[in-house]
């Protein structure tokens, strides 16, 4: 009995494995699809080939002070943009830090239309989306621009953005971004280090395969959410997300819903990971994992072949290092760490992550036991607060 339990093992492994070398492989030719599109689109943006350039209403919704986010502020200041922009700030309270953050970028930069807006109403149970649906009607623009407030991003962020509106069918545009770690590995940034690695190698080249195999996206990033007042009316408007958790997801999908287009964009941000604990890494990697199970559940089984480096590592075991097992595990690792370095490196010019690459296997073990936990239950650490999932909407924890 344990022999056959042992050969179950190995031959499930085995099949894992080359399944996961096969979706190395295509997430490998995603990227450089990825890649050769956004160099033809660059050469459009840089000859000009925009016709006009449409005003722009940069939305951020705010809660306290976090790491970095003061240049994040500034580089959408320093935008080389033809058109007209503003950026508005939404706090629940002009007693919040982030409100005196405001006031000092707009010192700092007169020049620019910047104002900040107490949006104290409580909508829902997403206090970020409650903000933003008190902002949105101070916009002077038909072009609303919705990012995270430790988004940091280039001097061409909004041209290339806008770039993406190239026809009335394009109703959403949104861009893929890379993470920045803090804290030494040694000193206990070792969890914020593993997410960041994560982003740039496994969760971004998951968007681009997907890209690749939907025939486009079908859903939003929180990195960038640029939509026309139009489709966002027709989606349901911003009102319809005050509940949902990943109201980036929901976003687009229902603008997607609608009839339009979700565009991505040649442009990639940057994300600030903080130094967290191994408490915080783990509640936030599984309020992610819970999120997508929750709103693709099916999507989420099929991340088991996502794993191919950690089930050719287990096949190695279950077989005593067969000679297969021990080709199955350097051809995944070569795939693996091809993958990394195309979609990190490359795609995303994310320089931080070759000099880690070594951590791969480690995050990859890490993560396949996260995403195996993310299936144990509905509930999710947000904010501080245990909440529970359904439907894509926060509920009360039982």
């Amino acid at each position: 009995m344990p022999h056959a339990m042992a050969l179950a093992v190995e031959t499930a492994t085995t099949a894992l494995a080359v399944a996961g070398m096969g979706y190395f492989l295509a997430a490998l030719i995603a990227a450089r699809v990825f890649v050769a599109a956004r160099r033809r689109q660059n050469a459009r943006t840089s000859k000009g080939a925009m016709d006009q350039a449409p005003g722009v209403s940069v939305l951020k919704s705010l809660k306290g002070v976090d790491p970095g986010m003061m240049d994040a502020f500034r580089s959408h200041c320093r935008q080389n943009y033809a058109g007209e922009f503003e950026l508005l700030f939404g706090v629940s309270s002009l007693s919040d830090p982030a409100a005196a953050a405001v006031v000092e970028l707009q010192r700092e930069f007169p020049q620019r239309a910047i104002r900040l807006v107490e949006c104290p109403e409580r909508l829902g149970a997403n206090g970020k989306v409650s903000t933003l649906v008190q902002l949105e009607p101070h916009a002077r623009f038909e072009f609303l621009l919705i990012n995270d407030s430790d988004i940091t991003v280039g001097p061409q962020y909004l041209e290339r953005v806008m770039a993406g509106f190239v026809s009335p069918e394009v109703g959403l545009v949104t861009a893929l971004y890379r993470g920045h770690a803090h804290g030494s590995i040694f000193r206990g940034g070792l969890p914020s280090h593993l997410e960041a690695l994560g982003i740039a190698t496994d969760f971004q080249a998951g968007v681009l395969l997907s890209k690749m195999i939907e025939g486009g996206l079908r859903y939003g990033l929180g990195s960038t959410l640029a939509v026309r007042r139009e489709a966002l009316e027709k989606a349901g408007g911003l009102e319809a997300l005050v509940d949902y958790l990943a109201d980036d997801y929901e976003l687009g999908a229902r603008v997607a819903g609608a009839g339009y287009r979700v565009e991505l964009c040649a442009e990639v941000v940057e994300t600030s990971v903080p130094a967290y604990g191994w408490r915080g890494f783990v509640d936030h990697q599984l309020r992610w994992l819970r999120t997508v199970r929750d709103v693709r559940p099916g999507g989420y089984a099929g991340l088991v072949v996502t794993h191919g480096l950690g089930w050719a590592l287990i096949n190695v075991l279950a077989s005593g290092a067969s000679p297969l097992s021990l080709w199955l595990l350097a051809s995944s690792f070569f795939l693996r760490l091809a993958l990394a370095m195309t979609v990190g490196a490359e795609a995303l010019s994310d320089r931080a992550v070759l000099p880690w690459l070594w951590l791969l296997p480690a995050r990859d073990l890490v993560a396949m036991g996260l995403w195996a936990a993310g299936f144990a239950g509905n509930t999710i650490v947000w904010r501080g607060e245990r909440m529970g999932l359904k439907g894509g909407k926060l509920v009360k924890a039982s």
